[in-house]
């Protein structure tokens, strides 16, 4: 039977993506295998899964010889493509005793045999049977971003992703969020009739998928398939349903102050912004913007009793009511990056929307404790002024309740239904710092764990030193 060529140069490639989707603690012994099958038209495959999500790459050219398929442990070619030249080959052959490993040793071939391992035994890779969509480069830029701004955050599991709305059929919408800012595009469309949401993976930012031709995609009503000129990645749909997003967008009609800055400033702008002095970096990272004498500044301080810092910035046109916000400043370098040069205020408390053509951002003002006043503005760094201590920014999520339609609750006197709301949001604070101090010990444990093996290893070369002390004749 013909062996199955493995070229290295695409062999390395193949482990590295797959690596990405590989579940190197998982408890079953075939998750740590990849499938190398030859298709019945000669195509070379490598397939990895972690259960959940399959990677798989279609090596460039098909080759001789009958469908055959193996199961191979992933480290072992690992460790092959890393003591191989590029240039060098891996042949994989099966035999009677199981599969063989050939490779090249001085002018020979050496032989590495696997313990077998039943083929069958082999995750089953979903077969979506619809029709492959492609995906425009424009609507795929805008897949990335709107996962860029999905939470992270477990507990709020349906915001994993990034949510293709096909609810109006004439424009649809690729959306992001993790309750503190909101990325929607629009402006395009697709043959699909439902709606699908995307989860967050570290493969779907890999530079090799990405540059690896168009993507297109398939979908049901359980799992996603993403696929390039060579790579298929196919993962589960989060399941249930995603918030209500267009509440949390302010109405245009609304906003009073607009700032367009130049286009090709935007870079320019972005690495002002990391200079500019951070009072709370580990925390809020705040940054002000402030519209005030027909000119527009950036607003920073290196601690909280200091004066603020403004930083006038030009070509901008601005107009409407003279306005000062705040808000993080990783939420205004990102939004820069995406080439959202217009800002949209309503007023210091609500939320500030970045737009541009057909993408737009919603961001979350920081706002100041209830004791000091809303009206107070920061003094700038060349006028003598008594320092005055600010208290640090509380941000306020923008989706509290993922299935809440209602409106937003007023500023007055609570009612106990709100009051009942903010315990429910004081408790499950409570829930995430618990799940913090738990990951935390977590990995303290697993330090002490390390630490420990590492003694019994030294005490156990130490016994060994001592054994064969103890048999020398003098």
């Amino acid at each position: 039977m013909n062996p199955i060529a493995l070229p290295i140069a695409e062999l390395k490639a193949a482990l590295t993506g797959i690596g990405k989707v590989l579940n190197t603690k998982a408890t079953l012994p075939v998750l740590h295998h990849v499938k190398v099958e030859r298709t019945s038209d000669g195509w070379i495959a490598i397939t990895g899964t972690d259960l959940d999500r399959f990677v798989t790459l279609r090596l460039e050219h098909p080759a001789e010889g009958p469908p055959v398929a193996v199961l191979v442990p992933y480290d072992h070619l690992l460790q092959f493509s890393k003591n191989c030249s590029k240039e060098e080959r891996l042949l994989i052959e099966t035999t009677p005793e199981g599969t063989v490993i050939k490779f090249a040793l001085a002018n020979n071939l050496g032989a590495s045999k696997v313990k077998p391992f039943p083929v069958d035994q082999f995750p089953q890779v979903p077969r979506i049977k619809t029709e492959a969509v492609p995906l425009p480069p424009a609507v795929r830029e805008s897949l990335h971003q709107a996962l860029e701004c999905a939470s992270s955050d477990e507990t709020r599991y349906i915001l994993n992703g990034a949510f293709i709305d096909a609810s109006n059929p004439k424009a649809f919408n690729v959306v992001g969020t993790d309750g503190k800012h909101l990325y929607s595009a629009n402006s395009f469309t697709l043959p699909i009739k439902l709606s699908v949401l995307i989860p967050s993976h570290k493969f779907l930012q890999w530079k090799e998928f990405n540059q690896d031709g168009e993507w297109q995609m398939k979908a049901d009503s359980d799992n996603i398939q993403l696929s390039s000129r060579r790579w298929r990645f196919i993962t589960r749909q989060i399941q249930g349903k995603y918030p209500n997003w267009r509440q949390t967008v302010p109405n245009p009609a609304d906003d009073k102050t607009h700032i367009t800055l130049d286009p090709s400033k935007l870079e320019t702008l972005i690495k002002l912004v990391q200079r500019i002095p951070c009072h709370d970096p580990d925390r809020y990272q705040t940054i002000g913007l402030e519209w005030r004498d027909g000119q527009f500044l950036l607003l920073g301080k290196d601690s909280d009793n200091e004066p603020w810092t403004r930083v006038p910035v030009s070509d901008v046109q601005a107009k409407g009511p003279e306005m000062s916000i705040f808000l993080s400043r990783r939420f205004l370098i990102k939004a820069f990056g995406y080439g959202m040069n217009t800002i949209s205020l309503v007023d210091s408390m609500h939320p500030l929307r970045f737009h541009t053509k057909a993408k737009q951002m919603i961001v979350m003002p920081l706002r100041m404790d209830s004791g000091q006043p809303q009206t107070q503005q920061p003094k700038p760094v060349n006028i003598p002024a008594p320092r005055l201590h600010v208290p640090p920014p509380k941000p306020t999520p923008m989706i509290t309740n993922p299935t809440s339609e209602g409106p937003a609750p007023s500023n007055d006197q609570k009612t106990p239904v709100e009051e009942a709301i903010d315990m429910t949001l004081i408790i499950r604070d409570k829930f995430n710092e618990g799940f913090n101090l738990l990951r935390d010990l977590s990995l303290k444990l697993k330090g002490i764990n390390r630490d420990q093996k590492a003694s019994a290893r030294e005490m156990q070369s130490v016994r060994s030193t001592l054994r064969s002390i103890q048999g020398m004749k003098i």
